[in-house]
């Protein structure tokens, strides 16, 4: 090459991409559930905390799984079809409870019986759940105030339709340890004997207590389960219920608690029974 030649300066330059650099999107998307997520967290606690015990039975049935096939239809009335087999109880403003009739866990079998019985039958407990349907407000509004129904729970069995009444630990049904009961006590005992005029069935008081410590010396749970059942019974008579329709009135003390903590204030109840009078 010649001296006066002049060879092309090529000067090559290269891209660094540095590794520390921003990775897209994606954690705008796992803020995003992140968020979604709190947020469903606190609407739990605060239904938790603004709801009655009845109200959350209500949105756990919603969400319980039903089965849209029973023995004598292919569905059910209502929507989705088919009825929720796992709720023995009725809750205010939480549907309608089991759909037939049991004593314990034996249904009873309408099929076993002649036409005319099979008819009575299923009369009697049409008529049981108009009641029970009136009383607890599933059809529209309750004749009870929204504090009255936190105190009730239905359910209907062979033997009748049975209204529990109980305490709530922020709200008891009788004045503690006497038969001196509360007002709202006596405005649910006046829709009752209201209510029950429609139908002409027999009616049965019973009275359960919760269980006191070993330590408590003074203990009448006899008498006083008694003594409120026998309250009841005279605050439905006051409220014009006829005094020959009731049939029965016991105590059972502590014996029979409803859940199980024998302690708990969930135990203290009235136990008023609609019976089926064809039986």
């Amino acid at each position: 090459m010649s001296a006066g030649t002049n060879a092309p300066i090529i000067i090559k330059r290269k891209k660094v991409v540095a590794g520390d650099g921003h990775h897209g999107g994606a954690w705008k998307v796992a803020y995003a559930d992140f968020v979604t997520a709190m947020m469903a967290f606190f609407m739990l606690m605060w239904l938790l905390n603004a709801t009655t015990e009845q109200q959350r039975k209500g949105i756990a049935d919603y969400f319980s799984p039903t089965i849209p096939i029973n023995r004598i239809s292919g569905g059910g009335t209502g929507a989705f079809g088919g009825s929720n087999l796992f709720t023995d109880d009725s809750y205010a403003q939480s549907g309608t409870g089991i759909s037939q009739p049991t004593i314990g866990q034996n249904p009873v079998r309408s099929e076993d019986n002649n036409p005319g019985e099979a008819a009575a039958v299923a009369a009697q407990v049409a008529a049981l759940r108009d009641i029970e349907a009136i009383l607890m407000g599933s059809g529209g509004e309750s004749m009870l105030s929204d504090q009255a129904l936190r105190h009730i729970i239905t359910r209907l069995t062979d033997e009748g339709l049975i209204i529990e009444i109980f305490d709530l630990p922020d709200a008891e049904l009788f004045v503690a340890d006497t038969t001196t009961p509360h007002p709202i006590t006596a405005e649910i005992a006046a829709i009752l004997a209201r209510l029950f005029q429609i139908v002409s069935n027999p009616v049965v008081v019973k009275g359960h207590l919760r269980a006191k410590t070993i330590l408590a010396l003074d203990n009448p749970i006899w008498e006083l389960s008694t003594g409120r059942a026998a309250q009841m019974r005279l605050m439905l008579e006051a409220g014009g219920l006829d005094p020959r329709r009731i049939t029965r009135l016991t105590g059972s003390g502590d014996r029979t608690p409803a859940v199980a903590d024998p302690t708990a204030p969930r135990n203290n109840r009235i136990e008023v029974v609609l019976l089926r009078s064809d039986r």
